[in-house]
């Protein structure tokens, strides 16, 4: 058995009592249930529809995200969450770099990271190379005046926490970001590099080992056997290319408002609504949301 869920960004209300109906006539779908009127619903199936990604891309193209996904175990145990442009607004080494008057070059740096192009790696540290000398009190003027929380980002913690999952924050961004991001949302750990300072100055260097791919990867692995879950009970959140490997990995990865590439290699992908489409696609009425 399948669950498809049909959402919208939130401020939309855009999803139609007539579209879910012959969605789910054409596909022999169960009964509908709105997780929330106009934003979100939901139906069972006994199989993927042949021409369930044909009816993806026409609703993507109307604002409206689609995913279908097996109904059993779709409720998860743990939330594993990228940080920069997946719980934060902004990528944390651009808006250093934006003080630093290196914005454009930085910018256009990690947006080919992030899409796959170059070595996650050497990429981050030609960036932090470009942030030496930076006065490391900057970090704090970025946090309080430029970063800001992705919609639907605390909700999803606390309502996963509430029922009794746990929350990983795991970036290839800055410790000194991802302690005060989980703090501000209510991760239950955090996992980031750490950016080296010198008499109160970057130094142009990341501390080893770097975190990319594949100590997500690792992060997934020593999380889940600690709490004693499968990788199944994981729903894992992204927008890179870096995040790839947990993505693929997790019972559920999800590809949020993902680079082409990303989107490409994964089945649930969200383009239009918030992170509390996490909580949908789940079976969560916004009702059972807290905050």
């Amino acid at each position: 058995m399948f669950t498809v869920t049909v959402l919208c960004a939130p401020s939309s209300k855009t999803v139609e009592a007539t579209l879910v109906e012959n969605l789910r006539n054409a596909w022999g779908g169960g009964e509908a249930v709105w997780l929330s009127v106009g934003e979100a619903a939901e139906f069972a199936v006994g199989q993927e529809p042949d021409n369930f990604w044909q009816v993806w891309d026409s609703l993507q193209a109307q604002g409206l995200d689609l995913v279908i996904q097996p109904t059993f175990g779709r409720r998860k145990k743990m939330v594993l969450a990228d940080m920069d442009s997946t719980m934060i607004e902004q990528e944390c080494i651009d808006e250093l770099a934006a003080e630093a008057g290196v914005g454009a070059r930085v910018a256009e740096i990690t947006a080919r990271a992030m899409n796959g192009e170059l070595d996650f790696e050497g990429a981050l540290d030609e960036r932090v190379g470009l942030l030496e000398g930076l006065d490391a009190a900057v970090i704090q003027k970025v946090l309080s005046e430029r970063i800001t929380l992705m919609p639907g980002g605390k909700e999803l913690v606390s309502t996963m926490k509430a029922n009794g999952a746990y929350a990983a924050l795991v970036s290839g961004g800055f410790t000194a970001f991802t302690a005060k991001v989980a703090e501000m949302i209510g991760f239950d750990e955090n996992r980031a590099n750490t950016l080296l300072q010198e008499n109160g100055k970057l130094t142009g260097k990341v501390a080893r080992p770097i975190l990319g791919r594949e100590a997500k990867v690792q992060a997934l692995e020593e999380i889940t056997a600690r709490l004693g879950i499968s990788e199944a009970d994981v729903i894992a959140v992204g927008d890179g290319a870096n995040d790839l490997g947990m993505l693929g990995r997790a019972g559920t990865g999800v590809a949020l408002h993902a680079k082409p590439s990303v989107q490409k290699e994964c089945k649930v992908r969200i383009n239009h609504g918030d992170l509390t489409a996490l909580l949908f696609i789940q079976g969560y009425q916004r009702s059972e949301f807290a905050s």
